[in-house]
């Protein structure tokens, strides 16, 4: 009993597939995103813990990163680097 849809309702089916798929996709980047954002608030939370910027500009806060940015790269231990 092999049923043939028409062509209209085979294409209907496509175009819904199609559209679960964006809808799935959108989603998902959405959750990426969220997480992202997350992450950035939680580190930025951690660098005025322990470095107490709070006061600090973002200008300012980019210059004292800058100055310890490579100290850090190079001094990272290996069990951190990914």
């Amino acid at each position: 009993m092999d049923k043939k849809l028409p062509i209209s309702d085979a294409e209907k089916r496509i175009q819904q597939l199609q559209e679960r798929k964006k809808n799935i996709q959108r989603l998902a980047s959405e959750r990426e995103r969220k997480k992202r954002a997350n992450r950035l608030i939680q580190t930025g939370a951690l660098a005025e813990k322990y470095f107490e910027i709070e006061k600090l500009s973002i200008e300012e806060r980019e210059s004292l990163f800058k100055i310890f940015s490579e100290y850090i790269k190079a001094n990272t231990p290996s069990k951190l680097k990914k």
